[in-house]
């Protein structure tokens, strides 16, 4: 199978090497918009080869002839967090990067897969789909599988076993209201509520949430990588082999769960062509309700979304009156401006995120005069 992954980052990167070491794919293409990073790393990792052994076809650059006819593409692309940033404060800056490289895939490989894992994780699942034009079932978040392992790792490390005998599944958002659900977990089969107390479940589901934002603290620039790339690599394995495995992941709803026309995080079957089938696990009005307000969430960031690039789904055009200031077109200029500055740190060596900031930050006082 032909998988292409668009982002060349600690992500997408880290994603590469965990295919090949799976030998998932048959041939990977890596993408980025930053002058010779995709290549960098396609060629360091063909260098790895005489030493792991694998015989995977790999290239790299920033064109995206050589992605055409991808079965599968993984979306990596986009702004990082940084610290004190929700993913939700990456909507605008992200929504432009994230619709061009959709056009392309849909120009590309008109019948693959998708999995995106830019943040904020929902809402730019839904801009791929509308901006593609694929089936729903072939466009997929990667957000349950990462939230899952970070909750039954948090699990396993209270309860002091191994998190493989730790049982457990997190649904909602990729965000506050993602909704991790103790009353299904199981730590060696017995349920989570007969080894540790409310309130210290209650501290694992809250740090579960802010799982990301901890460790994004803790760096001195960008976001987590190593579980990101392993939820990614669980996914792609589920679909290149046709598993029909379940696995909770960001899939379009009409009308499972009493939620109709939103990207959620629920459990779904995954195989060779997307989201086979979303499972229903009988969930308590309490567990419903908090995924109800989790949707509702997505489906408010959705309709700002529609007003930064438009409703490509239906064909609207981007809200706003031509005959006066779009009060988000400031979102869409930074977000090329911070593009454009990247690329000329890069091409003179280097682009440390806070001078991108604060080179952005000097370009658009110049251009809007404050």
């Amino acid at each position: 199978m032909k998988i292409s992954i668009v982002g060349s980052g600690m992500v997408g990167s880290t994603t590469a090497l965990r295919l090949l070491e799976d030998r998932t794919a048959s041939s990977l293409v890596l993408v980025d918009v930053v002058e010779g990073l995709a290549r960098a790393v396609a060629l360091d990792l063909c260098q790895s080869a005489p030493l792991r052994g694998h015989t995977i076809e790999i290239t790299g650059g920033s064109d995206y002839g050589p992605t055409e006819g991808s079965d599968l593409v993984v979306i990596t692309a986009g702004v990082p967090r940084k610290p004190g940033q929700s993913r939700a404060d990456l909507l605008g800056t992200n929504a432009e990067i994230v619709a061009g490289v959709a056009e392309q895939v849909a120009r590309r490989s008109p019948s693959a897969v998708v999995i995106v894992v830019s943040n904020p994780l929902d809402e730019m699942t839904t801009l791929t789909w509308k901006v593609t034009g694929f089936p729903a079932e072939r466009v997929v978040g990667m957000a349950g599988e990462l939230d899952t392992s970070r909750y039954r790792y948090f699990v396993a490390e209270a309860t002091g076993v191994h998190p493989t005998e730790v049982d457990a599944i997190v649904l909602g958002s990729h965000g506050e209201t993602m909704v991790p659900l103790p009353r299904l977990t199981t730590v060696r089969g017995r349920p989570l509520s007969e080894i540790l107390t409310a309130e210290r479940i209650g501290e694992i589901v809250e740090r579960t949430r802010n799982g990301g934002a901890e460790i994004v603290q803790l760096l001195p620039r960008g976001s987590a990588w190593m579980a990101p790339s392993a939820s990614i690599a669980d996914m792609v394995a589920a679909i290149v082999r046709d598993e029909g495995r379940v696995v909770p992941a960001c899939a379009y709803l009409q009308g499972e769960y009493g939620v109709s026309g939103v990207y959620l995080g629920v459990p779904v079957r995954l195989g060779r062509r997307g989201v086979v089938e979303i499972v229903d696990l009988g969930l308590t009005s309490e567990e419903m309700a908090l995924l109800h307000r989790a949707a509702e969430t997505v489906r408010a960031r959705t309709a700002l979304l529609d007003e930064l690039v438009g409703d490509a789904r239906s064909g609207d055009e981007p809200a706003g009156n031509a005959a006066e200031p779009d009060p988000l077109e400031a979102l869409r200029t930074e977000s090329r401006i911070r593009r454009a500055v990247t690329q000329v740190l890069w091409e003179r060596g280097s682009a440390d995120p806070e001078e991108v900031e604060e080179l952005t930050r000097k370009v658009m006082e110049r251009i809007t005069g404050r």
